[in-house]
């Protein structure tokens, strides 16, 4: 019996999920020991460098992106990326154990939420339709649409590590996460540019002998390199179990906006369906967002020591 494009992304999704969420647990317990041992990341400190617990934690990242970079492929990102919710799992559940990071009974119901909305998600998922070359997606890449969302994109970004980031970066989750986010969407559809091209190249079609492979491939190493610094910082700063909902929840929403401009993932699709994945989504979100409540919030203060701050006081600038 042949397994779908659509299976094999799911699965890979999932082990994806896996391993990212367990990252998540590794790289803040480095952090946690290079603070002890020198100045924090959060304030420009690369001591974490040499802590193997820190490379334990992007090892196991790697691992997790490459399979979600290879779901990419097969699935459409408003079937992958909601899945990722299961790390949030994972990484809260971890967090309780390893980082002494109280997981309360609502925070159960939010897990409940997020697998709930999970599976709606997967029933009612639009197929893949792969581009026939990379020259195909670069015109995607290039219609007036996306372009306008990419010039929004970095517009923002720019705003907020000019001016947001110097005096709020400390004290305002959303600053962090949100350039994580944004240029994290913008990774996203270049790897699934990227995904395509050597799939394509892999069944004999050579992709890389067109310039817009090597855009796409630039474009993602310049994010991701961004992506990593900014998800490090908050990391650093800000409670483990509080990164994960909200990195998820921002990077979840922009991805699939720009997946759907881009690659009109939508697209062919009945309302009915589409409405059935936007509740989904709708219920993944409500349970990231009763797991965030629902924990306990770590903030570094002036001598690099550990205390707590409402949910109000951190989202407001």
């Amino acid at each position: 019996m042949a397994v779908s494009d659509n299976t094999r992304g799911l699965i890979l999704a999932m082990v994806s999920s896996l391993f990212i969420g367990t990252s998540f647990i590794l790289k803040k317990k480095g952090l946690r020991r290079a603070a002890e041992a020198g100045l924090r990341a959060g304030v420009g400190g690369y001591t974490y460098l040499l802590q193997p617990l820190w490379w334990a934690g992007m090892i196991t990242m790697i691992v997790g992106e490459v399979a979600n970079f290879v779901a990419y492929i097969y699935a459409p990102a408003v079937l992958v990326t909601p899945l990722g919710a299961l790390s949030i799992i994972i990484s809260a559940v971890l967090a309780h154990f390893m980082l002494k990071e109280r997981l309360r009974q609502m925070g159960i119901l939010g897990c409940v939420s997020c697998i709930v909305g999970s599976v709606v998600i997967v029933i009612h998922a639009p197929q893949e339709h792969t581009p026939a070359s990379v020259q195909e997606v670069w015109i995607l890449a290039t219609q007036p649409a996306f372009l306008v969302y990419v010039t929004v994109t970095l517009s923002i970004v720019g705003v907020l590590m000019l001016h947001f980031e110097p005096a709020y970066g400390q004290t305002n989750i959303l600053v962090y996460l949100g350039i994580c986010s944004l240029m994290g969407a913008l990774t996203v559809v270049s790897i699934k540019a990227i995904g395509i091209a050597i799939k394509l190249t892999l069944e004999g079609m050579n992709q890389f002998r067109y310039p817009y492979a090597w855009v796409f491939l630039s474009v993602t190493v310049v994010c991701v390199i961004t992506q990593l610094n900014y998800l490090n910082k908050a990391l650093d700063t800000f409670n483990a179990a509080m990164v994960s909902p909200i990195y998820y929840v921002m990077f979840t929403t922009l991805t699939i906006t720009a997946s759907a401009i881009m690659f009109k993932d939508w697209s062919g699709q009945n309302m009915s369906s589409i409405t059935s994945e936007i509740c989904g989504f709708i219920t993944v979100l409500s349970g990231t967002i009763i797991l965030h409540l629902t924990r306990e919030e770590e903030h570094p203060n002036a001598t690099g020591t550990l205390k707590h701050h409402s949910l109000i006081k951190k989202l407001t600038l």
